[in-house]
């Protein structure tokens, strides 16, 4: 296969990246931890951690999962935090005692929640009080034996710890009451582990690293097996095709608002940042644009990670006058398409370019991103180091430059699988170990791709993929409703929200009933916006419903 789009690549930088320097995460980090200990690791609400500080409580972190609770090697923790300084010190934790982390979005439902726990089979979950009662509604339905609850403010240090946690729990009122029988604090899992010496675990390339749960190309969602191999090469491909962007800054500061659970801040922020002994800025609610905005204004920030709907709120934000731009070298826009104004407007602003990048869960994610030193064009880019890609017809045949079909994606951070799902593997792995992607694009004859469409009938809101089946099999849980079928319509904020033609079996049914079914049973990105009553949908001759006539 010829890779045509070595000619485009910027100088200096390899076709083939060198052999990854660590052979797992644990390595990664504890290179940051013996290299650069004084550095800042991670800034949350004005408390930072150097890497000292988080190799000191994560192994306290890790003697507490080893030799308090008794987990061994390979056995999964379910991590359910938003960006807080507890979620490195578990991540890290984990690692250290031979663990797979299985990231969970705080935001999920408790049917959701459940689902996810005992596919996994997770034994451990460390989870913030805030959320604790809806992991008490299914926990006794799930493998999980040892629940670690924490408040936002435990690491943030005397008085703004009880202070901060005082004013969630009593003022605000923001954790629901709970009831977890044996749960412990994180304070006290700090404890119990600190006096105690954690036993030698061998993990390397083969071993799994995460369950990165998603709906994959097709499908429930199901955890994406990311080895340590996928994760340290991805780190690896990513330090590369940044080539020498950051050759005058030490540490680099990144904002990280994305948050940690997602596959794309996970790698680009979480590992890569600390790969180089850098330093990340945590937003735990970055959907307050003003206290974003004014928490970034304090630091010279290098690096930038967002997906269009941030770009396009930050920028509509009056703070956003007061944040200097000036230091910012590398912004990275993912998660979904960044729409050709909205880069405008963050160029006209900040002086810097957007640069698109695109991947799956699936890749680890980065798979193909445009070049550092580019300008806008609407192209997801180019292949990184060691990824080829391809573009196949529905028979899985190659097509030559400019014609449209399947992007197919091979390199070191494809996944291994999808946990205890062989058939679901089977169905996305083609042989020689390429990955249908399910999206439809294309490659010009300088080796740039662009996206299309998607194959499947898959939704993206906000950078999250939302799978109409779901949405279906929810809402014709509904008393009075027949049939139902959900797609993806345009929208300027998130890129999509998700609509559902409804046929009714009863004529009382009304819009309000619709979506207040699907608020008790979806996470907020993927609830039904729009609600369309019809007397028929449309379907095959076989009585498949036709969702892209419905697009149509």
């Amino acid at each position: 296969m010829e890779k045509v789009w070595l000619k485009s690549y910027p100088e200096g930088v390899p076709a083939e990246v060198p052999t990854a320097p660590f052979r797992s995460i644990r390595e990664l980090f504890a290179h940051g931890f013996s290299e650069y200990p004084d550095n800042p690791a991670y800034t949350n609400m004005g408390r930072t951690l150097s890497y000292r500080d988080l190799d000191q409580l994560s192994m306290r972190f890790a003697c507490y999962l080893q030799q308090t609770i008794g987990l061994t090697r390979g056995e999964r923790v379910a991590i359910m935090l938003p960006n807080i300084l507890q979620y490195p010190v578990v991540m890290c934790g984990a690692f250290r005692a031979g663990l797979v982390v299985v990231n969970v979005n705080p935001m999920y439902t408790a049917r959701e929640l459940k689902h996810q726990l005992k596919d996994s089979g997770a034994r451990c979950i460390v989870i913030l009080e805030n959320f604790a009662k809806v992991l008490e509604e299914v926990v006794a339905d799930t493998d999980v034996e040892h629940v670690v609850t924490t408040g936002v403010g435990d690491l943030l240090g005397w008085p703004k710890s009880t202070l901060t946690n005082f004013v969630l729990r009593h003022v605000k009122k923001q954790v629901p009451a709970y009831n977890l029988a044996n749960s412990v604090s994180f304070k006290g899992a700090l404890r119990a582990g600190a006096n105690k010496t954690l036993q030698p675990v061998d993990i390397g390339f083969a071993d799994i690293a995460y369950l990165q749960y998603t709906g994959g190309t097709t499908g429930v969602s199901k955890g994406a097996m990311l080895s340590h191999r996928n994760m340290v090469y991805n780190v690896q491909q990513t330090i590369v095709w940044q080539g020498d962007a950051y050759e005058d800054v030490h540490p680099i500061i990144a904002i990280t608002a994305l948050p940690l659970y997602h596959i794309f801040s996970l790698q680009g922020n979480c590992l890569t940042v600390m790969a180089q002994g850098g330093h990340n800025i945590l937003i735990t609610n970055p959907r307050d644009f003003e206290g974003f905005a004014k928490e970034i204004a304090k630091y010279p920030f290098n690096m930038f990670t967002g997906v269009n709907t941030m770009f396009s709120a930050l920028l509509n934000t009056p703070s956003c006058k007061d944040i200097d731009f000036s230091h910012l070298r590398v912004c990275i826009g993912g998660g979904t398409a960044v729409q050709p104004a909205v880069a405008k407007d963050w160029k006209k602003v900040t002086g810097g370019t957007i640069l698109q990048g695109y991947g799956l869960t699936e890749t680890s994610p980065a798979a193909i991103v445009c070049p550092v030193d580019s300008e806008f064009t609407g192209t997801i880019g180019l292949p990184i180091p060691s990824t080829d890609v391809i573009i196949t017809d529905d028979d899985g045949k190659p097509l030559p430059a400019g014609q449209i079909g399947e992007i197919c994606i091979k390199g070191p951070q494809v996944m291994e699988g999808y946990w205890q799902r062989p058939a679901e593997t089977a169905e996305v792995m083609l042989p020689g170990g390429w990955l249908k992607t399910g999206d439809i694009g294309r490659m010009d004859d300088d080796g740039y791709f662009y996206i299309e469409d998607r194959k499947k009938d898959m939704i993206l809101v906000s950078g999250f993929n939302v799978y109409p089946n779901e949405i279906e099999n929810i809402v014709v849980e509904l008393d009075g409703v027949l049939e139902a079928a959900a797609i993806g319509v345009p929208d300027e904020r998130s890129g999509e929200i998700v609509k559902v033609f409804v046929v009714r079996k009863d004529d009382s049914l009304c819009e309000k009933d619709v979506l207040d079914h699907c608020r008790k049973n979806l996470t907020g990105y993927k609830r039904p916006k729009l609600v369309e009553f019809r007397d028929e949908l449309p379907k095959t001759n076989v009585g498949k419903i036709l969702r892209r006539e419905l697009r149509d």
